[in-house]
């Protein structure tokens, strides 16, 4: 759960970041967080988490 909330965090810094510096309009910005957000209640949110999980444990161990 920890990572979860992580990442959340991380994503949405970089999408600010994008949309303070112009690089993503507001309409592409909409488009991402609802296509996450529907992606997390489709069968592919655990295969996500789960590689999401071991990229951050592989880090981890470098």
């Amino acid at each position: 759960m920890a990572v979860t909330v992580s990442l959340v965090a991380l994503f949405g810094l970089v999408l600010i970041f994008l949309l303070r510096s112009k690089s993503l309009g507001y309409g592409a910005a909409f488009t991402a967080a609802g296509f996450g957000y529907f992606l997390a209640s489709t069968g592919a949110a655990a295969p996500i988490n789960q590689l999401a999980a071991a990229v951050i444990d592989a880090m981890q161990q470098l």
